[in-house]
Formats: structure tokens, sequence, C-alpha cells
């Protein structure tokens, strides 16, 4: 047998491969929280732009309508990508996804979601799917909180 097979076939057993295979994720894990610590740095300057262009030109009194909708919007936003950062950070950690750290991502995306939400553009269908999203996703993060115990 030639001595590039011997070594492929090496490759292959399972503790090698599995070792590979951890090299692998621990590598796509680092990616992904550097990406997510530019996408936090890039929401992070689109809050303060808009922040300061709502400071220096909304008129007095009209600060609170939409452009207070929006700055929450994006305040949120920040919230919801640290929060996908420390899913990252454990699982390079520990390697075990959070299902209590997901779900409470997805409780804060999903309440960001109504507060930003323009109750004109909506169908009450919309308003129902978010509402059992939320209920789904708040019985399952009580399901869990309780299973841990």
């Amino acid at each position: 047998m030639a001595n590039w097979a011997k070594r492929l076939i090496k490759q292959l057993e399972n503790d090698t491969f599995l070792s590979r295979l951890h090299q692998f994720e621990g590598s796509i894990s680092k990616v992904l929280s550097l990406g997510m610590v530019v996408v936090i740095l890039a929401i992070v300057f689109d809050l303060v732009v808009v922040l300061i262009q709502a400071i220096f030109t909304t008129a007095p009194g009209a600060f609170l309508g939409q452009t207070v909708i929006d700055i929450f919007g994006l305040f949120l936003t920040v919230l919801i990508a640290l929060e996908i950062l420390e899913n990252i950070t454990a699982y390079i950690q520990k390697h075990v996804v959070q299902v209590e750290l997901v779900i409470a991502t997805a409780l804060t995306a999903v309440g960001r979601k109504f507060i930003i939400l323009d109750l004109t553009k909506v169908s009450g269908t919309t308003l129902i799917g978010l509402a059992i999203a939320i209920f789904a996703l708040a019985i399952s993060y009580w399901l869990v909180r309780v299973s841990h115990r």
C-alpha cells in the first residue's frame, strides 16, 4: 500500500478524525465571533450617527415620535448582537449550545420587532403570529429554566 494511502487511513481513524473536526469547529467559531465584533461595531456606529442626527436635526417636540422608536430598535439590535456573541463565546469555551441563552435572544428579537412595528402597515394575522411566537418562546424559556433547576 502506498505511503499516502496509509496516511489517509490514519487521518480517517475515529480519534484523529474527531480531533480534526473539533479543530475545524473551533476555527469556524472564532471566525464567527470576529464577524460578530465587526457587526456590533457597525451597529454601534449606526446608532451613534442616528442619535447625533436626531439630536441636531429633529424639531423640538418631534423627537418622541418615530425617532425614539428607531433609536430603541438600534439599542435592542446591539443587545441582540451581544447575546449572539455570548452564544458563540460560550460555544468556544464549553463546546455546548446554551439553549436558554438562544431562547432569550429569540425573545429579545421578537420583542424588538414588536417595539419597532408600524401598526398602520401590518395585518392582524401578523400581530397574532408575533404574539404566538412570544408565547411559545416564553413557555420554552420557562421549561428550560425549570429543567435546569
